[in-house]
């Protein structure tokens, strides 16, 4: 049986938008407790609300799911983009493939120029760290003789690289864009490795 929490999310969900009275009404609960749920959930990012005039006096709070919220509820999202590089591998050659993910990685470079911040590697490095790290990645650096080693220790793409490792062109031609050195893709977390790395030649280091 879903909590009452449960059921004021389903029915943003299906509604998308409903105020304090209409939830109560569905949920079967009064509607103090719904404005106590309600400021739980805006709290952690779930829901959000909107001022809403109706006719004289003062105006009603109307409530929906945000961003977040929605990605609580189970979505085909995953097999649908598994499915569509599926099909991109059928109609484009490896090399036009190859050509769209190192596209996709340029993009990606692109919107993170402004981030770096630091004139050496390893000050750009931690800059990019700090804000890959609210898109999943979780980013260190390890020395290797004189070469560089820039470890990924959670891949966003785990899930899709195991059938799609072409996939993993997206981070290397981000991170090579990024640093303005050649990066190379030495292990990968979806072939079973501890952490995705890229090594920096030492050459290229300074």
């Amino acid at each position: 049986m879903k909590s009452s929490r449960e059921k004021i999310l389903y029915t943003l969900l299906s509604r998308q938008r409903a105020t304090i009275n209409e939830l109560a009404e569905v949920v079967g609960i009064n509607g103090i407790s719904v404005r106590h749920h309600l400021v739980k959930l805006q709290a952690e990012g779930l829901i959000a609300a909107e001022e809403q005039r109706h006719g004289v006096g003062r105006p009603r709070f109307v409530y929906h799911l945000t961003k977040q919220g929605l990605e609580k509820f189970p979505t085909n999202f995953l097999r649908f983009v598994e499915l569509l590089l599926s099909k991109l591998q059928d109609v484009l050659t490896p090399k036009q493939l190859s050509e769209v993910y190192e596209s996709i990685g340029k993009e990606q470079a692109d919107s993170l120029r402004s981030v770096l911040e630091g004139s050496t590697l390893n000050d750009q490095i931690k800059s990019l760290s700090d804000e890959l790290g609210y898109l999943g990645y979780r980013l260190d650096t390890q020395k290797d003789g004189d070469d560089l080693l820039l470890r990924n220790q959670n891949c966003p793409y785990r899930q899709i690289a195991v059938s799609n490792p072409e996939i993993c062109r997206v981070d290397e031609t981000m991170f090579t864009e990024l640093l303005g050195r050649p990066v190379s893709h030495e292990s990968c977390i979806a072939k079973g490795d501890p952490a995705c790395i890229y090594r920096i030649k030492a050459e290229d280091v300074n």
